[in-house]
């Protein structure tokens, strides 16, 4: 559900014109030589396997208590490498100043909004396991 919301922002922004240079699928797409369509599947592919497991690794370690405050954490953590690691090997610079300052602003709130609905629904998962258990 994270990764199709955070796919909706993307594809809104686009429609929108907002911040053409900030494409994550096209950077996904010129880094590994594939075509648009190639790099959209490796971008949910991150987001549901990588993530997601990553987030039900961690999500007993994060601080914040409820499972979608837990969820922001993570999204804010996930932006970190982001920017740290995939913008400058997108060629975007550090926290990819290369696309202007408004970038890491969006990229974050986006990030946020992802690890807020990854929380939640895991939360939602946690609660409806536990009933199921009872």
């Amino acid at each position: 559900a994270a990764t199709v919301v955070l796919s909706a922002m993307m594809v809104a922004k686009a429609s929108m014109g907002l911040m053409p240079a900030l494409d994550p699928i096209g950077m996904i797409a010129a880094m590994t030589g594939t075509s648009t369509a190639f790099a959209w599947g490796m971008h949910l592919m991150i987001g549901v396997v990588v993530w997601g497991g990553a987030f039900a690794l961690t999500e007993p370690h994060l601080p914040g208590g409820e499972c979608w405050i837990k969820g922001v954490v993570f999204g804010v953590c996930a932006w970190l490498i982001m920017m740290l690691a995939m913008m400058p090997m997108a060629g975007a610079g550090i926290f990819g100043v290369r696309l202007g300052l408004m970038a890491p602003v969006m990229t974050v709130l986006m990030h946020v909004v992802f690890g807020a609905v990854l929380g939640a629904v895991y939360g939602l998962l946690l609660r409806r396991s536990a009933v199921h258990e009872a």
